[in-house]
């Protein structure tokens, strides 16, 4: 393994780590998976687990080097330009040749646990359902795709579940880590962390998922736009289809969706979970796409920028929340704070105040089901009941007016 070489030196506390980016959990895996212990001395380091997706397709991945030589990047050196790591997600065939690829790099954990004070051993991250560089199985008519834009300081990974529930279901998705704002590693050994001296915006999300779409263009092409020229699945260029492209993120990922949406056509249809919509300037362009808000703590009642965005949704839109859901509870956070409590041996109070108390078992199925039924309506136009109104098998789901 090459030698790592962190950049940035700023650590993290042990509640910033699992209340902002969660990028690491153990110990007791809830509700769908099972139990398992804790790790100890004798029994080494435990590795999580995430909960199986749901659709008929297995899961193929795939990580991306790309650098965009429009953007010097002088906090990478003099001569540098902005590096991004992004991963392709997408329905695979002959998966059972190829490794399942982990929730994050070996390095990136090991950083994020000796950041948070913790023995950099002490757990192993979990295995996704992608089986890295499978190749691509067409169910039918190409692939609709999906960027993914994570929240400050976390890393594309953060919604794994999400991310591998819609490739199963017959999706691309395109998760991008912007780098300096979170924990990246790149193919040689470099990780990147969040640095306090790097201006990152929501407009900076937006800049890099522009670049991005470029990028997946041309791979849709033909082309390998992956800057080592690292071998692509079988089939992935001709699976996208680029005339289906949808977004969402996640927190200040969420507002930069709304941003790219504003700046940029090519996006089809918007989700944001739970953005502030807080930007120089604010995301003010009203738009005639599907937008759809998944709030938590930044609700349009207590938030003003995101209630002022809603009012520039001038098409088919919607504003929908999990009762006892916080910031955190749409993505991984929900599912893999508790196997980390149980580790470090946190007390119920200091859990509850980092998750809430929407039951985990209930945030994954939640997140896996709204999200896809937003994108299944818009890029595939598909019905269903689910976005029509409160649903019985989702009695926590309110419809806001």
């Amino acid at each position: 393994m090459p030698t790592v070489k962190p950049v940035g030196a700023r650590g993290i506390t042990r509640r910033g780590l699992v209340g902002a980016a969660l990028a690491v959990g153990a110990g007791v895996p809830m509700g769908i998976t099972g139990r398992a212990t804790a790790a100890t001395a004798d029994s080494g380091p435990v590795r999580l687990t995430l909960p199986r997706p749901t659709g008929p397709y297995r899961v193929g991945v795939v990580p991306l080097h790309l650098v965009d030589r429009s953007r010097p990047e002088p906090l990478a050196g003099s001569g540098r330009y902005r590096e991004l790591m992004v991963s392709v997600w997408y329905p695979a065939r002959n998966e059972r040749r190829y490794p399942r690829s982990p929730w994050m790099t070996a390095a990136s954990m090991r950083m994020l646990l000796e950041s948070a004070g913790f023995d950099p051993h002490a757990a192993l991250a979990p295995l996704t359902a992608g089986h890295e560089g499978a190749p691509v199985r067409h169910p039918g008519r190409r692939l609709p795709v999906v960027l993914y834009s994570h929240g400050a300081g976390s890393h594309r990974s953060d919604t794994t579940i999400v991310v591998q529930e819609l490739a199963s279901h017959g999706y691309a998705v395109v998760t991008v880590d912007h780098t300096y704002d979170g924990f990246s590693e790149f193919p040689d050994g470099r990780v990147t962390v969040q640095e306090e001296d790097f201006d990152s915006t929501p407009w900076t999300y937006t800049r890099d998922v522009r670049f991005v779409l470029d990028q997946i263009s041309d791979l849709a092409a033909g082309g390998n736009p992956d800057v080592d020229h690292a071998p692509l699945p079988t089939g992935l260029g001709a699976a996208l289809d680029l005339s289906r492209i949808g977004m969402f993120g996640w927190s200040k990922g969420g507002t930069a969706t709304a941003l790219t949406m504003g700046t940029d056509r090519r996006i089809r249809a918007g989700l944001s979970l739970d953005a502030p919509m807080q930007s120089q300037p604010l995301p003010s362009v009203d738009l005639y796409r599907p937008f759809m808000l998944m709030t938590a703590e930044y609700t349009r009642a207590a938030k003003p920028a995101v209630a002022e965005f809603f009012t520039h949704l001038r098409g088919w839109r919607l504003n929908i929340q999990a009762a006892e859901a916080i910031h955190s509870s749409y993505g991984d956070n929900q599912w893999l704070v508790p196997q980390l409590a149980k580790l470090i041996g946190m007390s119920d109070e200091e859990l509850v105040g980092l998750v809430g108390t929407l039951d985990p078992t209930r945030a994954v199925r939640i997140g896996q089901a709204y999200p896809l039924a937003f994108f299944d309506l818009h890029l595939r136009h598909r019905g269903g009941h689910l976005l029509n109104g409160p649903s019985r098998s989702f009695p926590e789901v309110r419809f806001i007016p």
